[in-house]
């Protein structure tokens, strides 16, 4: 037979398959022996191209860098370009939130993620943050991202509005209230997340304005 026209396994392959049983099963289920299983090879020929766990994790978080979108970022107008950036991010991160507390407490070394800080910390400087100010949004943002993409307000309340009544008045209100804005309650992690953009981008552009 002759040798396969694309390889069997690469790096690429290996971490690209391992969100995909992160996304179906969760963070417990990524271990290299059911990761070989999904592939269909053995155990040890994982190991010719991620070292470990570790080095896994790093190759699938690559990936995920590699999807987010850094063309907004040159836009000339600075707090369009991240918002629009900011909002790539989070969409990434949406579609695989199981990786969100594997990395988050992870060092930074793939060179895409350093790349995206980078371009990020550059556009925040030529707005004319200074490079300290710089790295507090650019934290802000993360936070904002991936805490918004980890939890869902709205899932958290599962009864009808009404049922919170009269024990929690205020939050039956709220809940009721948010059935009549665009996209309903299914609507509200969005739109929470938008109101935390604009603030954070409001309260930077201030904070721009007012310096000397």
């Amino acid at each position: 037979m002759g040798r396969p026209s694309q390889p069997l396994l690469s790096r690429a392959i290996i971490a690209r398959a391992a969100l995909e049983l992160l996304d179906e099963e969760g963070p417990d289920a990524l271990k290299m022996r059911s990761l070989a299983d999904r592939l269909g090879v053995r155990g040890a020929s994982l190991y010719h191209h991620v070292a470990s766990k570790d080095d896994l994790l790093d190759a699938a978080s690559e990936l995920l860098n590699e999807e987010i979108d850094l063309a907004p970022l040159q836009d000339p107008e600075w707090r369009r370009g991240v918002a629009e950036y900011t909002r790539g991010y989070r969409r990434v991160y949406l579609q695989h939130p199981h990786m969100i507390a594997l990395v988050a407490r992870r060092q930074v070394e793939a060179d895409r993620a350093l790349r995206n800080y980078d371009a990020l910390l550059s556009t925040l400087v030529r707005a004319g943050c200074t490079p300290d100010g710089a790295a507090e949004a650019a934290a802000a943002l993360d936070y904002l991202v991936l805490g918004s993409a980890l939890e869902t307000f709205t899932a958290g309340f599962t009864r009808a509005p009404g049922d919170y009544r009269p024990a929690y008045p205020a939050l039956a209100d709220s809940l009721e209230s948010t059935r009549n804005r665009p996209g309903g309650l299914a609507g509200l992690d969005d739109r929470g997340f938008e109101l935390g953009l604009r603030l954070l981008l409001d309260g930077l552009a201030a904070q721009l304005a007012d310096r000397p």
